[in-house]
């Protein structure tokens, strides 16, 4: 055995291999596999893994179809990377595309500091689950040793029946490099760029499958996998000698500029390992609508991006909010609590302080409460121009951040706020995604990107934004803000119900962020008026996400029975979550049970929502849950609003839960004790 070889042997041992893995439920299943892991000691904590391996499995089905499932996650709890296999007669449902039952089940567990040549050899195993033969062995094997040893690499599989012709089995597991498929020169050459969330599973199996359907297809095909075990990014000539490019990633691709001017095939990452043959053809339909001419030339300076094909426009605008959001948030955060912090400790006359810079007293509290004052809001003043600006990145890459970013900087000189800046990020994106896709004389296109894109487009942006639309945002903005700060009774209550089941709709989702984003937004036109109806808007928000997770937490304590062991533990992490303003944390109990957690926590969001704006709490801390309660007004009101929020949560999910058991048909007895299945 080569010395490769041996390092890897420890993956897994014949203790965690289950060859008669008996539970059909999905969570019982993992729960199986995962207390082997613990009984191994390779997991020190078995319920905060399995809430890791239910975050990732709420992401995206981990079904590969061909009856694979490989639930795997990154976590704390992991002491060294791991896997634990279990083989199931009747299968277990992992919502693979093609509907059919895992039978093969590879639980992978990584630790959250994972080192380069450990994520290495998880993510050629991931590659090794495409092939045929690898795969067909294991439903052979006949004992958990032969298992172990095959997987580890210290036997190589045998051909499984009817995998006659298969690809030969991956014969190093630390070959980080694809390798080109064999081609004539003549044939069609491509290149691809696989990614997924956690870099684990997915980035290397559609890796997999593209090599192999371009070996079907007889073609030529390298791909880059920028995953958890790092990159090794494609060789310029090979990207410039390509036909097109397939691109199945579900995060964004990095430095899109190389692949400029290529047919490009742009997806998911999941089409990437269940449709790789029609990927391949869709890529040679490019380059023959493009007359069958090659575009091998030296790669272009800047990227000409593509929309994920099949995607309506309504998802790709969504897609560029968010993007900015993200970015944004952080600013938003720091900011927010450090002006919120000043005010605690300063009152709210600290706004008027003079400026910190010669006039610091390490003595005085008021110097400090003004530093914080003055380094939250210059962190608030870039909120607009970075969500301008990554916006725009999100349409055209690189190349459109200097529009994006001075777009958003005018829109807060003019006073248009982050209206303006999501005007001046769609606006420079769409610009400089035109104008990169200029053919220009070749003498010219070395200075594009540096020098004439961020000339014209600036230039182009800001005459936008000062001359005009920028007063017209301006004063929409000043007339939002009016309206906010004069809003009371039934006015006030009806915004904060509307705010509140926003963000309960799809906890963390694009509609919670919308919510958010306008409460973010709004709470940068508070000034210094104590009572500002912007600042009773952020109160409502943040009490309304608050609810749903705090809500399924109380359910799992007050009607247990209704819950699986694994919700019920869920439940005691919904608690921390929740009151630290984590919608997110309810987002395991929506998954298994959408029908009736979703409108439970649409029903307390709303309660907490429209009692906040009825209390006239007030709120000047963006984030931060019940640990900055100090900051909010008439915080018992506040208090009294999420509990009235949590209650109306715990009410209905348990009302319809206990609606839908007592009308289940009796189960078999050879199935008692069994969760009822939920929608």
């Amino acid at each position: 055995m080569s010395d490769t070889m041996s390092e890897t042997s420890g993956l897994i041992t014949p203790a965690l291999v289950d060859l008669y893995l008996a539970p059909e439920d999905k969570n019982e299943a993992l729960r199986v596999l995962a207390q082997r892991l613990v009984a191994e000691g390779r997991v020190t904590d078995l319920d905060g893994f399995l809430a890791d391996v239910a975050a990732r499995e709420a992401q995206a089905p981990t079904g590969m179809g061909d009856g694979i499932g490989i639930p795997h996650c990154r976590s704390p709890h992991v002491t060294r990377p791991s896997l634990a296999f279990g083989r199931s007669a009747r299968g277990v449902d992992f919502d693979a595309p093609d509907g059919r039952p895992a039978d093969l089940i590879f639980m992978i567990a990584a630790p959250a500091g994972a080192d380069d040549t450990h994520l290495q050899i998880l993510a050629a195993l991931a590659r090794r689950l495409m092939d045929p033969a690898f795969t067909g062995a294991l439903r052979d094997a006949e004992s958990p040793s032969a298992v172990a040893a095959r997987i580890n690499g210290e036997e190589a599989p045998a051909a499984a029946p009817g995998t006659a012709g298969a690809p030969e089995a991956v014969a190093d597991l630390r070959t980080a490099a694809v390798p080109e498929t064999a081609a004539s020169d003549d044939g069609l050459r491509l290149v691809a760029v696989t990614s997924c969330p956690t870099g684990i599973a997915h980035t290397y199996m559609a890796a997999k499958a593209l090599e192999l359907a371009a070996a079907r297809a007889g073609a030529r095909i390298q791909v880059e996998t920028q995953g958890s075990a790092g990159t090794t990014p494609l060789d310029p000539e090979v990207i410039a000698a390509a036909d097109a490019v397939i691109f199945a990633h579900d995060v964004e691709i990095r430095d899109r500029a190389r692949f400029a001017g290529k047919p490009t095939v742009d997806v998911g990452v999941k089409a990437g390992v269940n449709r790789a043959d029609d990927l391949i053809a869709q890529a040679a339909g490019l380059v023959a609508e493009a007359g069958g001419a090659r575009t091998r030339t030296a790669t272009a300076p800047v990227a000409a991006p593509s929309a994920p094909s099949g995607e309506h426009w309504a998802q790709r605008l969504r897609t560029y909010l968010m993007t900015g959001v993200s970015y944004m948030i952080p600013f938003v955060a720091a900011g927010g609590l450090l002006i919120a912090l000043a005010f605690a400790i300063g009152g709210y006359q600290i706004a008027s302080a003079p400026s910190v810079l010669g006039h610091f007293d390490w003595t005085s509290s008021h110097s400090w409460a003004a530093m914080l004052f003055q380094t939250g809001k210059t962190s608030f003043g870039f909120l607009v121009p970075v969500l301008s600006g990554y916006v725009a990145w999100a349409i055209a890459d690189r190349a459109a951040l200097a529009a994006g970013i001075a777009g958003g900087a005018v829109s807060v000189a003019v006073g248009a706020g982050f209206l303006g800046g999501i005007v001046s990020g769609l606006a420079a994106g769409f610009l400089v995604l035109w104008m990169i896709r200029w053919n220009v004389p070749r003498a010219v296109r070395g200075i594009m990107p540096v020098v004439v894109i961020p000339l014209l487009s600036v230039a182009a942006v800001g005459f936008l934004m000062f001359v005009v639309v920028g007063s017209p945002i301006a004063s929409a903005m000043n007339g939002l803000t009016d309206w906010l700060n004069g809003l009371s009774g039934s006015n006030a209550i009806l915004l904060g119900v509307l705010l509140g089941a926003m963000m309960a709709f799809d906890m963390g989702g694009p509609l919670n962020k919308v919510a958010y984003t306008f409460a973010a937004g709004v709470l940068t036109t508070a000034g210094t008026t104590p009572d500002a109806g912007s600042l009773k808007v952020m109160a409502a928000v943040m009490a309304a996400g608050m609810t749903p997770p705090l809500g399924m937490a109380l359910a799992t304590v007050v009607r247990r029975g209704l819950f699986t062991p694994e919700e019920r533990e869920n439940g005691k992490a919904a608690w921390v979550l929740g009151a630290s303003f984590i919608t997110e944390g309810a987002i395991p109990f929506a998954a298994a049970d959408p029908l009736r957690v979703i409108p439970a926590g649409i029903a307390g969001s709303m309660t907490a929502g429209g009692l906040v704006m009825a209390f006239g709490s007030t709120l000047r801390a963006p984030h931060g849950g019940i640990w900055v309660l100090p900051l909010i007004g008439s915080p018992f009101l506040y208090l009294v609003a999420i509990a009235a929020g949590t209650v109306v949560t715990t009410a209905v999910v348990v009302l319809l839960k206990g609606m839908r058991k007592s009308t289940a048909p009796t189960a078999p007895s050879s199935l008692a004790g069994k969760q009822p299945a939920t929608v």
